[in-house]
């Protein structure tokens, strides 16, 4: 058997100790609540860090033992330093995979590594039909071509991102937005898939189809080449 896929998530952790209602849905931090679905594959080992941690849960060494980071953020885009963002991004450059969840849009991981602004339109209080477009991806296989999303905050287009590689799925929501709500890029030899599902009001990552989706997107952002990230005083 080969070596299993080493998982870090990375979540903030605010919403779920500041705010009791939060916390009721995800009483383990949205971390723990990926970590332990991911943990039940054979082939994927987790890691958990947080924003609170020192060095904000980021470091060289961790990244260069990481095969694939997953990035959830909402509330303290900003705290996040640049030099953190930047140490991801030479990261993904060099090969490491990333995934990058619901409002992690806005992240400074991902502004840097788009160059736009990642702006989109939103409002609470939505349901979605998150539709399968490209089933012949890796990331949709096993994944019926409609997921209900019973609730979910409304992100919609225009999403200001560069062209992805792919697109796998649209969202579709009850008041009438769609959404690429699923797309990968590529940047140096990472591979990057952006999800928006995931708001943190309600339990989208115990849904058993959305699960399967982020199985899946660990296992093709796996870095196909690994070289060694340049130092931070060098040009990415």
């Amino acid at each position: 058997m080969s070596d299993p896929i080493r998982v870090t998530v990375w979540n903030e952790y605010v919403h779920e100790r500041e705010l009791p209602a939060i916390a009721a849905v995800y009483p383990e931090g949205i971390h723990g609540a990926i970590a332990a679905f991911l943990g039940r594959e054979e082939d994927i080992s987790v890691t958990c860090a947080t924003l609170d941690m020192p060095h904000q849960g980021i470091t060289d060494e961790l990244l260069r033992r990481t095969d694939v980071l997953i990035w959830w953020s909402h509330a303290r885009q900003e705290e996040v330093r640049e030099e953190t963002a930047e140490l991801v991004a030479r990261h993904v450059h060099a090969g490491m995979g990333l995934i990058a969840l619901h409002s992690a849009h806005a992240s400074k991981v991902m502004k840097r590594l788009m160059g736009t602004p990642m702006t989109l339109s939103w409002r609470h209080g939505d349901s979605e039909k998150l539709w399968c477009v490209q089933p012949s991806h890796p990331i949709a296989l096993g994944v019926p071509p409609c997921v209900e999303i019973p609730e979910e905050e409304m992100y919609g287009e225009p999403f200001d991102i560069p062209k992805p590689d792919d697109v796998v799925f649209l969202g579709w929501f009850r008041s009438g937005e769609v959404f690429r709500s699923g797309v990968t890029f590529t940047r140096g030899c990472g591979r990057i898939f952006y999800f928006q599902p995931g708001h943190e009001e309600a339990r989208v990552y115990g849904i058993p189809e959305i699960q399967r989706i982020l199985v899946n997107a660990v296992r093709w952002a796996r870095p196909v080449l690994r070289m060694e990230a340049p130092s931070e005083n060098r040009a990415m």
